[in-house]
């Protein structure tokens, strides 16, 4: 006894030829069968010796297989994903049990999708049809209908005006779509003309009975579902302007008007004033159907009605009535209502007795009449009266208790309030890390006195909420005690009244330069010097200093200068007779004052010097600085050079051996090391390129003592000084030499 089992032993659908333009595959299972318990091939389509057919063998294709093309040999879940064969049919059922039909045409969709032979059948809904409608037909492989139900459905059974039969039941094809037919003639399929598509009489007959009933009760439709669709959300919007000075204590009400285009209504809002005595009322006009003409008041109650009912009978039979509508509407008031083609910027409206004036409207408003109307005059009327001045609030003046903000915050409010302080300020120009926001200044007094003439003071300004502090520099042999002179607190400037309505003026920080006269409570001053670090941070922010704004100090200079610009370069050439392009600071000075007569101060003329400066030898001598950085490390046990190279290495996103100077200096600052930061400054500056990047590598390796030692020097000329040990006295590495020939081909450039 044998049984056939036909197992496949490649994946579904694997080497299946389904592209229409591909290359054509052929489809190798090996089937198999049992006999007395042992597998051998005993199927009809068994192949030949090396899976070949044999001599006069048909192959029945078990999918469907499509024409040799030019395409790609994606597989067919691939190829046609998502493309679905569709086609229209009907199928015919016996009603036995009914009188009224003896059958009924179902008409029904048939898919079929092709990336895996699957088929469905699906029938639209019918409106009070009483037969359970949707899917007919799961999505699956359909067999063929006997004798050949060991194969299934493919895409050469179908075609228009055909007939499929699925589980018993004949469907007609009586049309597809423009998809399917193009698909259909790229296989060669020769297609039908469509069908005819019957009618099920069943239906047909209730739709005249429902086509010819009247409706005996009292209902009648407004359709207005397409208006409010379509215009849901759409508002007119229009300024207006009431006019009611006739009437006792009346005056012009300024309204806005609201026109919903979703079903005609029309609500109206007053625009109240300030302190204009008027109640604040939600709606001036709720929203309804504004009529045109006469009020409501006019009409006697429910004259005025959508619809007329009719008692026909009047409980007459059985105490039972019969009602109907009036379709003559005989007895109706016509009312005409505002609609949108009836408001324009001009137009005067009936507000229920009151006479509105339309003088503006909204963009939208405009945009709507120009598309809808064609209107372009949108021209619009005033209405609105001048405001009223401003009353100007005038404050009592000082009384001298307290700050002057303390009292004017008295004056502002019946619950006094404390003054509010910059706090957005503070948090910005606070000191954080190496940033102090401090600016400091040498000054002496300004005074013919012998005693207090030698007197040095330092006048320290904070930046965070522009207070001033004054410390007075002990020297020996004076006979007056150093220490501090004044109080951190803002000062007035000098001139003012005291007892006035306004605030008053403070210094500020572009009022402290070098060079600049300041009085400080009756004491004047004069400063004749400042640290690095207000002079750098004053070049720093020059938009907000002018004394340190290089641009603004040359035009300057240009515009004192340029009527004797060859005058002045002769004095330059006469001051170098060396001709070295290189003049001291102290002759360039004095050159400076000469030329402007007095007209650029201390500090812009130090502006100019620091800008055109040379520096020393032995700022630039990278030795002598690796030196005393390696110094500073050996005494503080600093060995971790290792991780610190790990550390610039991570930073370095883009592996190029280079991190910006700032980085780097943040990363030192972490890892504590014990150096200066002017000192650390200068090193990663040594080892920067052109773009301001620092070539970390070989600044660990100069750090690093163990490995790179370098010669320590017998004498350094040069002091490392922390930044805030700073006590007045001139800087370390003061401006000496000035490059002028850069200078004078800034200001006037070059001769031809």
């Amino acid at each position: 006894m044998c049984q056939n089992w036909c197992y496949s032993v490649e994946p579904f659908g694997l080497n299946q030829p389904f592209l229409p333009l591909g290359k054509e595959k052929f489809h190798k299972s090996q089937h198999w069968g049992y006999c007395n318990k042992i597998a051998m091939l005993v199927a009809e389509d068994k192949p030949g010796i090396g899976g070949e057919p044999l001599h006069g063998q048909k192959l029945k294709p078990k999918y469907s297989v499509f024409p040799r093309g030019v395409g790609s040999d994606a597989p067919s879940w691939v190829a046609f994903d998502k493309q679905v064969l569709s086609f229209d049919a009907y199928f015919d059922e016996e009603v036995p049990e009914k009188n009224q039909e003896l059958y009924r045409i179902r008409h029904c969709k048939i898919y079929f999708y092709l990336e895996d032979d699957t088929i469905q059948v699906v029938e639209p809904q019918v409106k009070n049809s009483g037969i359970p409608q949707g899917t007919i037909v799961r999505r699956h492989r359909i067999p063929l209908p006997p004798p050949n139900e060991d194969q299934f459905y493919t895409v050469d059974y179908f075609n228009i005006n055909t007939e499929v039969i699925f589980y018993a039941r004949r469907y007609k094809i009586v049309d597809c779509d423009q998809f399917t037919k193009f698909f259909l003639r790229k296989l060669g399929v020769r297609l039908n003309p469509p069908a005819y598509h019957p009618e099920d009489p069943y239906t047909r007959g209730r739709q005249k009975i429902a086509d010819s009933m009247k409706p005996l009760r009292p209902y009648e439709r407004f359709d207005t579902l397409r208006q409010f669709l379509e215009y849901d959300g759409h508002v007119l919007r229009f300024y207006c302007m009431w006019d009611d000075t006739e009437s006792t204590f009346g005056d012009p009400r300024e309204l806005i008007l609201h026109y919903f285009l979703a079903d005609d209504t029309i609500e109206i809002k007053e625009v109240i004033p300030v302190n204009s005595g008027r109640d604040a009322v939600p709606l001036f006009l709720n929203r309804k159907k504004l009529p045109k003409y006469a009020p409501a008041g006019l009409y006697q109650p429910g004259a005025i009605t959508d619809r007329t009912v009719l008692n026909v009978f009047g409980g007459l039979v059985g105490n039972k009535g019969r009602y109907i509508l009036d379709n003559r509407k005989t007895g109706t008031v016509h009312q005409e209502f505002y609609k949108d083609s009836d408001l324009t910027i001009g137009a005067v409206i009936n507000v229920w007795g009151r006479r509105v004036k339309l003088c503006d409207c909204d963009e939208f408003t405009k945009e709507y009449y120009m598309t809808k109307y064609g209107i372009k005059d949108f021209t619009p009327i005033p209405f609105k009266a001048p405001p009223p001045s401003k009353i100007e609030k005038k404050f009592p003046p000082y009384t001298g208790f307290g700050s002057e903000e303390d009292s004017l915050c008295s004056c502002l409010s019946l619950l006094p309030q404390p003054p509010q302080k910059d706090f957005k300020k503070f948090m910005e120009k606070d000191r954080k890390g190496l940033e102090s926001n401090l600016l400091r200044f040498l000054a002496k007094f300004i005074t013919d006195n012998p005693i207090d003439k030698d007197r040095q003071f330092i006048i320290s300004y904070f930046l965070s909420d522009d207070t001033i502090s004054v410390f007075e520099t002990p020297q020996r042999n004076t006979g007056i005690l150093g220490g501090k002179f004044l109080e951190r607190s803002r000062i007035k400037k000098p001139g003012q009244e005291l007892f006035k309505s306004e605030i008053s003026e403070y210094f500020k920080a572009q009022d402290l330069f070098v060079g600049a006269k300041v009085c400080f409570h009756g004491h004047n001053f004069l400063l004749v010097d400042a640290d690095e670090y207000a002079f750098n941070y004053m070049e720093k922010h020059a938009d907000e200093f002018p004394m340190a704004n290089i641009s603004l100090i040359l035009n300057k200079l240009k515009a004192i200068g340029e009527p004797s610009s060859r005058e002045i370069k002769q004095i330059f050439a006469a001051t170098d007779p060396d001709h070295t392009k290189i003049i001291e600071y102290n002759p360039f000075r004095n050159l400076m004052v000469n030329i402007t007569g007095g007209k650029l101060s201390e500090h812009e003329i130090m502006t100019i010097g620091r800008h055109y400066s040379e520096q020393n030898e032995f700022e630039m001598d990278i030795n002598f600085l690796l030196a005393v950085a390696q110094e500073q490390l050996k005494k503080n046990s600093v060995e971790n050079f290792g991780q610190l190279s790990a550390t610039f290495v991570y930073n370095d996103r883009e592996k190029c051996g280079l991190l910006s100077h700032e980085k780097c200096r943040t990363i030192c600052k972490s890892f504590r090391l014990p150096l200066a930061d002017d000192l650390l400054r200068a090193l990663l500056t040594m080892f920067e390129d052109g773009k301001e990047q620092v070539d970390y590598k070989k600044f660990v390796n100069g750090l690093n003592w163990r490995e790179n030692p370098v010669p320590t020097f017998q004498t350094i000329k040069v002091p490392i000084k922390y930044e805030d040990d700073w006590s007045g006295q001139p800087p370390s590495l003061p401006v000496k030499r000035i490059k002028y020939l850069p200078l004078i081909q800034d200001v006037f450039g070059t001769e031809e």
